[in-house]
């Protein structure tokens, strides 16, 4: 089976799952199965998926707490994932404005609250 590799960017205390000690940021580069899912990647780097914040695929919001739609999206060769720590903050009033991957976006109109709130519990 071919292999894809993606850029994983890991910040605040989730660098530790790529290898880094200063709970700043850890970049990692793992090659993986092709038609391997976000989920996949995260059982790679034996990240918790409950740890994980804001996520972003290649730029586009896939995930914040509370709502993670993104964990069957298939990965493909350079994509850059951009996974942020529970505590990291994100302007609310971006969020609606933010480039988003179409499962997020769906799962977002699907909520009764549509996300427009300042906390995800």
């Amino acid at each position: 089976m071919d292999a894809i590799t993606v850029d994983v960017w890991l910040y605040g205390p989730l660098a530790k799952y790529g290898g880094s000690d200063d709970a700043i940021f850890a970049q990692v580069a793992p090659a993986l199965p092709e038609g391997s899912t976000l989920g996949a990647l995260l059982a790679f780097l034996e990240l918790p998926t409950e740890e994980r914040g804001i996520t972003f695929i290649n730029g586009n919001l896939s995930a914040m707490p509370g709502l993670q739609p993104d964990l069957d999206q298939v990965l493909q060769e350079g994509d850059r994932i951009a996974i942020f720590h529970l505590k990291s903050m994100w302007p609310f009033q971006y969020r609606h404005e933010a480039a988003m991957t179409d499962a997020f976006r769906t799962a977002m109109t699907q909520r009764e609250d549509q996300g427009l709130r300042s906390r995800y519990d």
